[in-house]
């Protein structure tokens, strides 16, 4: 076996986009698992892996076929929905866990980018999701919270 035919099967182009997809996930899984919310470290890699996979499964399945390479990535964003609904609870009259279900979905969403060959857009989505869930915590914190946003849960989340 030659090394041509050796780096056809293994698909270099796909493991770096999914060693890509699992260190951004894993970039803004750290923040959460700092945090300590519900979905953490491995939730967001795996999350983001899977994402870039299905992606690029999709891409590759449609190529040459009458098919639509977006219906995947779709159904990713749905299916993302349920899991993601399952971290909000309601605790005593508050919603809890609303950011970490949209961090799921964001994660979701930067996989889909890495899958779809989006490297510069799904690395400045994660950027910009740290500046969200870091400093935009800290500044959050020091808004006193009026009495409508502490009835929504806006004020504490996870």
């Amino acid at each position: 076996m030659d090394l041509n035919s050796l780096a056809d099967l293994i698909r270099l182009d796909l493991l770096g986009s999914l060693l890509l997809a699992a260190v951004l996930g894993a970039t803004i899984g750290l923040e959460r698992e700092i945090t300590g919310k519900e979905a953490g470290l491995r939730t967001m890699m795996l999350i983001c892996i899977g994402s870039a996979l299905l992606t690029e499964l999709s891409v590759s399945m449609a190529t040459g076929a009458p098919s639509d390479a977006t219906r995947i990535s779709a159904a990713i964003v749905s299916g993302i929905g349920f899991l993601g609904a399952g971290v909000i609870i309601t605790d005593r009259g508050r919603v809890r866990g609303l950011t970490t279900a949209a961090t799921i979905w964001v994660v979701a969403a930067i996989g889909i980018a890495c899958g779809a060959g989006q490297y510069v857009e799904a690395i400045g989505t994660t950027v910009l999701v740290l500046v969200v869930l870091v400093p935009l915590r800290w500044w959050e914190r020091r808004i006193p919270a009026s009495r409508h946003a502490a009835d929504e849960g806006d004020a504490a989340d996870g």
